[in-house]
């Protein structure tokens, strides 16, 4: 019944033309099936990861005084399509996300034609896909000397994520995961409440999450080999925001993050 491409208009139809049939909701029912991947997904999900790889420098390079968003959104677009030399990349289930400015205080805001400017930050919420397959991944970029506000959650996030990190693995539920995450950035003066992370894995528009398991209190479901989430720690106040974040594998013994790139804040002065 969740399902976004099963309108009210097909329901109507299946218990006009079945009248006799009986019908039950199986909502996310193939979901969990999969959210345990394949010798062959967790290999196209690594091949996504070569190309976030390249695709985030693409869109750290893009970000620079005067530069239109519009036009750092288009290379984006060039550089997770084409790929690598060994092999292309797909469209993602959510198109780049790029808030700057004020605007990195909401997520999921995408991009203007109005040029990136000195004294502002620019959030990079991206993925790259391979036979849709997909690596998520964000960075923050800021042009000009940072205010110092942004400097110390940057460090706070990312210890916050290398703990949370390190606590993934086989047995751990997915509530103890986010405790751990929340307990590092409590002892900093920050509280976030909402979730920092989700199953991925193979997706279409108008997402890349899977709609099962979730890094949040009270998600009790116990962590296996070869779940693939997306953990992003992404911390939004009233008039700016961050987001660091990574794609990462459970493994036999505990977590490998799928792509290789600098975790930190991008300062350009």
């Amino acid at each position: 019944m969740d399902s976004y491409y099963f309108t009210a208009a097909c329901y109507e139809s299946l218990k006009r033309n079945l009248p006799d049939t009986v019908f039950k909701d199986a909502t996310t029912l193939v979901n969990w099936v999969r959210v345990i991947k394949s010798a062959q997904e967790i290999e196209y999900m690594q091949q996504a990861a070569r190309i976030i790889e390249k695709t985030m420098q693409v869109a750290v390079d893009m970000v620079r005084p005067g530069v239109r968003q519009c036009d750092a959104a288009a290379a984006v677009y060039q550089a997770k399509i084409s790929g690598t030399e060994e092999y292309g990349g797909d469209y993602t289930g959510l198109c780049p996300m790029l808030p700057t400015g004020i605007g990195t205080s909401t997520p999921h805001l995408t991009w203007t034609d109005q040029p990136f400017v000195n004294g502002e930050a620019t959030i990079l919420e991206l993925a790259a896909a391979r036979r849709h397959y997909h690596c998520p991944m964000a960075r923050t970029v800021h042009l000009g000397k940072p205010p110092k506000r942004l400097v110390d959650t940057a460090a706070v996030v990312v210890e916050g994520l290398n703990n949370a990190l390190a606590a993934a693995k086989p047995g751990v539920q997915c509530q103890e995961v986010e405790a751990v995450w929340r307990e590092t950035i409590k002892k900093h003066g920050i509280i976030k409440e909402s979730r920092i992370g989700y199953s991925t894995g193979l997706n279409y528009p108008p997402d890349w999450g899977e709609h099962t398991l979730s890094l949040r209190p009270g998600d009790t479901t116990e962590l296996q080999p070869n779940m693939t989430i997306h953990m992003i720690p992404g911390v939004w106040l009233d008039d700016w925001g961050i987001e660091i974040s990574e794609c990462f594998r459970v493994t036999e013994s505990g977590s490998e993050t799928l792509a290789n790139f600098p975790r930190e804040l991008f300062v350009k002065e």
